[in-house]
């Protein structure tokens, strides 16, 4: 069965989005799962945390497989993860192509919108489950990754701000299912840095849950969470009572997540 493709968004930039996909894979590789992380965020935090290999500047990444510039492939680019069965198609940092590339989709006519889903396409049946890091922009990248996904997953904390900014990202939705894809669904939203002891929390909780199904428990702000992702590290592997409390979230969430396109995901 080919791979479910999931693309994480949100159009604000702070929400946690990149670690939230670092730890889900982290969660999906202990559940046995083949794992492909796409980075399409020029910044290329996550393609510095998950590489199991040294990137540097000049290297091919996922701006050559989006590019009319290079004949690069994705089978090309992937290089292995830090965990077992996760891969990475890597943004190359400091090197600032992939952003030339976004400018480039936006002056490239018929079929931009369509290049990473043809270059997923070609390398899905390797895989279980596909996770897409979109940049925090609605833009010719984010387009393309959600045109590329079955589902999106909004990532958003719950904040006034972050809560008032689904609305827009909804109606981008709309418009890539009217105009590209009309089979892409919203998933729904995982809420990352949820400040449980406070009252606009959970106001704003039960607002978006109003609009919006919540995956799994919300991810609460903690720092341990970075943290292991800065260190490369999963939080099982972190050993404190409080990250593996945490991981245990993440895992709820990665069920909720594959349980309906996968199956019973296997015992790590």
């Amino acid at each position: 069965m080919p791979a479910t493709v999931l693309a994480f968004c949100n159009q604000k930039g702070g929400v946690g989005k990149t670690t939230t996909v670092f730890h889900l894979a982290a969660a999906l590789s202990r559940h046995g799962l083949k794992v492909l992380a796409i980075d399409m965020d020029p910044q290329g935090n996550l393609s510095t945390i998950l590489t199991g290999e040294p990137i540097h500047p000049g290297d091919a990444g996922i701006a050559d497989v989006l590019s009319d510039r290079s004949d690069a492939t994705l089978t090309d680019i992937i290089g292995p993860g830090i965990w077992p069965g996760v891969d990475l198609a890597a943004t190359i940092p400091d090197a600032e192509t992939l952003a030339a590339v976004r400018d480039e989709l936006v002056l490239a006519g018929a079929g931009r919108e369509h290049r990473l889903r043809d270059a997923v396409d070609s390398v899905r049946a390797n895989y279980d489950i596909v996770l897409i890091d979109c940049p925090p922009s609605l833009d010719q990248l984010t387009i393309n990754a959600l045109v590329a996904a079955d589902q999106v997953v909004i990532v958003s904390q719950s904040a006034l701000f972050s809560a008032n900014g689904l609305d827009r990202l909804r109606r981008t939705i709309d418009a890539v299912r009217r105009s590209y894809h009309p089979d892409l669904t919203l998933r729904g939203v995982i809420i990352n840095l949820h400040e449980a002891q406070t009252i606009a929390g959970q106001e704003q909780l039960d607002e978006i849950a109003a609009h919006a199904e919540i995956i799994g428990y919300p991810i609460p702000k903690a720092v341990v969470i970075k943290d292991a992702s800065e260190a490369q590290r999963s939080l099982e592997d972190w050993g404190t009572a409080r990250a593996r409390s945490l991981a245990t979230i993440f895992s709820d969430i990665t069920i909720a997540l594959i349980g309906e396109n996968n199956g019973t995901p296997a015992k790590a």
